[in-house]
């Protein structure tokens, strides 16, 4: 299975931090948001990273290079020409590199989430979500788990088939629309993880996340 680690954003809520570097390459703990992630992936087996990229684009491509160096194999979808594609665009640009089931993970979350590299969709299902407790900044959630008692956040991380996006149109696209409309058909499935997870949207966010770090909680 390939990973794909969604980092063409602009990070304006990031800003002034974001002026001259994008956001995944911002640094916690010692190292780049993004490296957190193929470091974390190398290790649970996965072997084939792609990333989209936009904002300072060139910047992501020449810190990471090939992957070599994590000993992963990294493919880079470019949207820097488009400015962004949003998240559904981004992957249906992406979706040549990937494979009949993928990852796909916000490169500006930070995690201890066990990323399965042989997880399988269930029957029929496109997409198998991640929700985690609802974060101040989200406190109505977004989806429902299986019971239907409670919203929970989704985390940024999910497992998607190519069947969710393949007859689907170039150019920009969100991809709330995309996962409500397989919720409505029974084609979503979701899961509740209560380990660390951290939505790093704003400066006061990162600070937090690398007190915990330096606290060695994490």
């Amino acid at each position: 299975m390939k990973a794909m680690i969604l980092s063409a954003g602009l990070g304006s809520r990031m800003r002034p931090l974001t002026n001259h570097t994008p956001k995944p390459l911002l640094t916690v703990g010692g190292k780049p948001l993004i490296v957190w992630h193929i470091e974390n992936l190398k290790r649970l087996g996965f072997r084939e990273v792609v990333i989209n990229v936009a904002y300072l684009g060139e910047q992501i491509i020449d810190y990471l290079g090939d992957g070599s160096k994590y000993g992963v194999d990294i493919q880079y979808s470019d949207e820097q020409e488009e400015g962004g594609l949003e998240t559904a665009g981004g992957i249906i640009k992406a979706l040549p590199l990937l494979s009949d089931t993928f990852l796909v993970l916000n490169g500006d979350i930070w995690t201890d989430f066990s990323f399965n590299s042989n997880f399988c969709l269930e029957d029929e299902s496109l997409a198998h979500l991640i929700l985690v407790d609802n974060p101040e900044h989200n406190r109505e959630g977004d989806f429902y788990l299986s019971d239907g008692l409670e919203k929970y956040t989704f985390s940024g991380i999910g497992y998607y088939s190519k069947k969710m996006f393949e007859d689907l149109e170039y150019g920009k696209q969100p991809l709330a629309p995309l996962l409500f409309k397989a919720i409505e058909a029974k084609k979503l499935t979701t899961e509740y993880y209560s380990g660390a997870w951290y939505d790093i949207g704003t400066p006061e966010r990162l600070e937090f996340l690398e007190r915990e770090i330096s606290k060695n909680v994490l």
